[in-house]
């Protein structure tokens, strides 16, 4: 298992399968941070440096999209999602073109750049799109195998990578899917399902957890659109409590991709969402910020124990 940034798996995945001839890259200004550049430094023909201007590199990828092309739109999300929103919804979502979205430096573990650079509403934005699958990788090794699986999938697609170096969770053993969440560990007194950075923390908590002997089971969702509905049935049923846990505000990001997933499979269990409060935050380490902003390993524990309180409540009052 190889530690590394989310943006890194990417990097070396373009760089490495970019040999078909259909994928283009382009950037905004910003590809040695991204890593696209990695793509530009191999295939230099293919790949476009289009300067800060995101609205002309979207229109730009979803006409090399109709032309045949595998585009790769990459830049920082907040730059990427902030300022293209109309093009996103009519030349992407709308028109059905085949451009993946690539946005890194996302949520507040980007920490110092401050909160105009900590994007936590793009879930929120994407998911509401139609056409728009929605994915999030949690490591190096799953960034690296969606980028492939993104070069082969049909369709227009938001990538959400991170910045900071994670430690890494897969190895070559593991197959990435679109629409399949993975169960990283199993337990039988709630669920966890996290995304990206958060199922670091995840099982930091579950390893909390284990100690005052209570079991949890931690899910990655990686794909936040289409969701992996069954298994969100399977351990929500299992368990009969559950978290969520994201690095986005809680308004239109994971939590409200599971609440959904579970109304309309009329599963009720209590549930707690872990994540930004519904308030920008401000300049600091990525672990200050969890830690204020309620992100922490330390958080999860307590609104697992909360929702394992009301599961017990709930049962008393039967």
């Amino acid at each position: 298992m190889k530690d590394g940034a989310t943006r890194d798996g990417y990097g070396a995945a373009l760089q490495d399968f970019g040999e078909n001839p259909k994928v283009v890259v382009l950037d905004a200004g910003v590809s040695d941070s991204t890593r696209s550049k990695k793509f530009g430094d191999k295939f230099p023909d293919r790949f476009f440096n289009m300067g800060i201007s995101e609205g002309d590199m979207v229109c730009t990828a979803a006409g090399l999209a109709t032309a045949g092309k595998v585009a790769f739109a990459t830049s920082f999300a907040c730059f990427l999602l902030g300022r293209t929103m109309d093009q996103v919804l009519v030349s992407v979502a709308y028109s059905n073109t085949n451009v993946k979205l690539v946005g890194t430096h996302t949520g507040i573990a980007v920490g110092p750049d401050g909160p105009t650079a900590q994007m936590i509403v793009d879930l929120a934005y994407t998911r509401a799109m139609p056409n728009l699958t929605v994915i999030q990788p949690a490591d190096y090794e799953e960034a690296y195998q969606a980028t492939k699986v993104l070069i082969d999938h049909e369709g227009p697609v938001y990538f959400r990578l991170g910045r900071p170096k994670v430690k890494g969770l897969y190895d070559s053993n593991y197959k990435f899917e679109i629409g399949k969440g993975h169960t990283i560990q199993e337990g039988s007194d709630a669920v966890i399902f996290a995304s990206g950075v958060m199922v670091q923390e995840s099982l930091k908590a579950a390893e909390q957890l284990r100690a005052e002997a209570v079991d949890v089971s931690v899910v990655n969702i990686s794909t936040i659109k289409p969701l992996d509905h069954n298994l969100v049935a399977e351990q929500a049923r299992k368990t009969g409590a559950v978290v969520t846990a994201e690095d986005h505000n809680v308004i239109g990001g994971l939590g409200d991709a599971i609440l959904d997933s579970l109304a309309s499979q009329d599963i009720s269990v209590p549930v707690r969402k872990v994540g930004v409060r519904d308030t920008f935050a401000e300049t600091g380490s990525q672990d200050q910020l969890f830690e204020k902003y309620g992100l922490s390993s330390s958080n999860i524990v307590s609104q697992v124990k909360e929702v394992i309180g009301k599961k017990s409540a709930s049962k008393a009052s039967v």
